[in-house]
């Protein structure tokens, strides 16, 4: 998949350093191996290495930056949170969800390795995720460790992520306001990224006031990226973004499309990507690389 190609040089500098970084911790925690159930681990490598733009992963980094946490133990839960990520991916793709043949260029993992093997794929992915987290290399202190397994489970469980997908499922069979379909998209897409954020003050032991402001950010970023997907599933090509579109329309889902029209989701996001970067007022400046990252999400085109 081609880099993002909106973002200006230095946000994709610092972009591309974090994918990079994210690769290779990705590779030391999922190596290749020689044993029986190899197959089972090139699935979960093609699930996770093949290409993505790692923001998820991103927001971690900087958000822990701002609390000057040692890079080691920000990779690695960015790496934890992308691999619930690639999980949750590797199972929507699945002929029971939304049977998609490409994802990020290349074909899904189901497509490759067989059902039943994407499936276990990315159950692996799932455990292996919280066993990072639980690992004392990541963080010393045990209550940070717990802290981090706790707000995890609870953004890619049925609160959060999951939660959000069958959210998702139930509007292929019925019509969502406006008020419903942002709950599913803050459910399935946005607690992630909240946590992603949340991560990062955790991490640094950061006090309520800067840790609130960052899943604010990361509330409205995240919407905000549906919101631009939802645009991206009906204006762009396929080989931009690396993946399947006019899905959702061809499903009946009700998006932010179908329910504002373009013009309207358009304002909708710009709205949204203004109220995330307010949130970072309280860091003094210090948080620039999370409000270019901001910008990108609205203006991308893959």
């Amino acid at each position: 998949m081609p880099s993002p190609r909106d973002a200006d040089p230095d946000l994709q500098i610092a972009m591309d350093d974090v994918a990079s970084s994210i690769n290779r911790t990705i590779e030391r925690l999922l190596p290749e191996t020689d044993l029986p159930e190899a197959p089972l681990y090139e699935a979960m490598r093609h699930g996770t290495l093949a290409g993505g733009k790692r923001l998820r992963p991103f927001l971690v980094i900087h958000s822990a930056n701002l609390f000057n946490v040692d890079t080691n133990r920000s990779r690695r839960v960015a790496a934890a949170l992308e691999f619930i990520h690639c999980y949750s991916l590797v199972h929507d793709d699945l002929p029971a969800m939304d049977d998609a043949a490409l994802r990020r260029g290349q074909p899904t993992v189901h497509k490759k390795y067989g059902e039943a093997t994407a499936i276990l794929a990315g159950d692996a992915l799932l455990t292996l995720a919280f066993e990072v987290l639980a690992d004392p290399e990541t963080h010393e202190d045990p209550r940070v460790r717990c802290e981090l397994v706790r707000a995890l489970a609870q953004a890619s469980g049925g609160h959060g992520m999951i939660g959000g997908q069958m959210l998702d499922l139930i509007g292929e069979q019925q019509e969502f306001d406006l008020g419903t379909i942002s709950r599913l998209q803050r459910m399935k897409t946005g607690k992630l990224m909240a946590f992603a954020c949340e991560a990062g003050a955790i991490l640094g032991k950061a006090g309520e006031p800067q840790r609130r402001a960052l899943c604010n950010y990361a509330h409205d970023l995240g919407l905000a990226f549906q919101v631009t997907d939802d645009i991206l599933d009906v204006e762009a090509d396929p080989q931009d973004t690396g993946k399947d579109t006019g899905k959702d329309e061809e499903a009946g889902k009700a998006t932010f499309v179908s329910t504002m029209g373009k013009e309207g989701a358009k304002e909708r996001a710009e709205m949204l990507i203004s109220q995330a970067k307010a949130h970072l007022h309280i860091f003094e400046g210090r948080g620039q690389k999370l409000k270019d990252l901001a910008d990108y999400v609205l203006e991308r085109r893959a």
